[in-house]
């Protein structure tokens, strides 16, 4: 009967041990998924691949883009090792405060509902509205000369809305490049967008007739962002590269090979 016992005994006391194994191991899973970028000297990237030219993915199917040139420069700077997740814009904020990546470098524009949840580092790209005419039109000179002409712009979009402010117009377009086809074939006389996008467009084709002019819309700042669980330490850490990196025209470098100008700065 003791032997019984005690057998009895025993095997309550393993199963009540692994019981215990498998809440530490849940315990440790947990722990290590939220672990920051400092403990692991690894920042898990979170970035769309399909965004030209920020992150997308050349002929070869590599991964490449401005972002993913700087997050790179950033991490080498510090010594930390990159690894990129890919996933749409939609879930990218879901996948940061899940833990599924730490940073997220993806032209992430700072405003204050943003700062209200996540952290970011200083601005490595600063980019303002301009308005996109024929090179050869000479009825529109500044932002107030398209009242009454014909614009090609997203209507919920800011510079819809700038559009329509000014008395222009609107052709509804799903996007930057359909307004340049539009515009390159007189079917509009203009288009508002960010500098950027205008840069890039004439990167790929020098030869449009197309030209900017700048005016009086907002300024935008895009920086890596990162989880309120994030440690202060990591981002300072990050400023510091990001500075050096300007200070040294490594920055100015890659924006240069993307853009043909630096928009690292002002």
């Amino acid at each position: 009967m003791k032997k019984l016992l005690m057998v009895f005994m025993t095997l309550i006391l393993a199963v009540t041990l692994a019981a215990c194994g498998n809440d530490s191991s849940s315990k440790k899973d947990s722990e290590s998924k939220n672990k920051t970028a400092s403990e692991n000297k690894t920042f898990v990237v979170g970035t769309e691949g399909t965004y030209a030219p920020f992150s997308f993915h050349d002929k070869n199917d590599k991964l490449t883009g401005y972002d993913i040139d700087v997050v790179k420069a950033v991490a080498k700077e510090m010594d930390y090792k990159v690894k990129f997740k890919e996933t749409q814009w939609d879930s990218m904020f879901a996948g940061l405060d899940s833990g599924r990546f730490n940073v997220v470098a993806n032209q992430v524009g700072i405003n204050d509902e943003r700062k209200e949840k996540y952290k970011f580092s200083e601005p490595y790209t600063y980019s303002k509205g301009v308005l996109v005419v024929n090179k050869d039109n000479t009825d529109i000179k500044s932002f107030d000369d398209v009242k009454g002409k014909k614009l090609a712009q997203t209507f919920t979009s800011n510079y819809g809305k700038l559009a329509k402010s000014k008395g222009a117009e609107l052709t509804k377009v799903d996007g930057f490049n359909q307004a340049m086809d539009l515009l390159q074939s007189n079917r509009v006389e203009g288009t508002f967008n960010d500098n950027i996008s205008y840069l890039d467009y004439k990167k790929q084709k020098p030869n449009a007739k197309v030209k900017a002019i700048e005016g009086n819309a907002e300024k935008s700042q895009s920086a890596l962002t990162f989880s309120k669980k994030e440690d202060d330490k990591t981002i300072k850490e990050v400023n510091k590269a990001m500075k050096k990196l300007k200070d040294n025209g490594e920055l100015a470098k890659i924006s240069e090979k993307w853009f043909g100008e630096d928009v690292s700065k002002p």
